[in-house]
């Protein structure tokens, strides 16, 4: 079974810095884009940044030039570094992989269960 387990949340004041990693592990045969979703009070779940299996990257405009996405295969690891950080940053941030557990199985969608950023003075 597949899990994906997010870190690295917390408290930081507006221009502050933070870095969320998200640990895939169980039976994983390839993972292909993986990415970054937030979800703030009221809104809906929105794409922040995605990285394809290829190394290509897209970040959604608010966070441009703020926020790198990242991936480390050898340590099935995702990061998301996230710097000039602003109030309206503030949301509980997600990891999604597309991942193929075995060679006979087909891609899935996983979900990890959040990790809460709140940028406040």
């Amino acid at each position: 079974q597949v899990q994906l387990v997010e870190s690295g949340g917390g408290l930081v004041q507006p221009g502050g810095s933070l870095r969320l990693s998200c640990a895939a592990s169980g039976s994983i045969f390839s993972i292909g884009a993986w990415g970054w979703y937030r979800q703030a009070p009221g809104n809906e779940r929105e794409l922040v940044a995605r990285v394809r299996s290829g190394g290509s990257t897209n970040y959604v405009d608010s966070v441009k030039g703020r926020f790198t996405i990242s991936r480390d295969n050898a340590k099935n690891t995702l990061y998301l570094q996230m710097n000039s950080l602003k109030p309206e940053d503030t949301a509980v941030y997600y990891c999604n992989a597309v991942i193929k557990p075995s060679y006979y199985q087909p891609n899935d969608n996983y979900w990890g269960q959040g990790t809460q950023v709140t940028v406040s003075s």
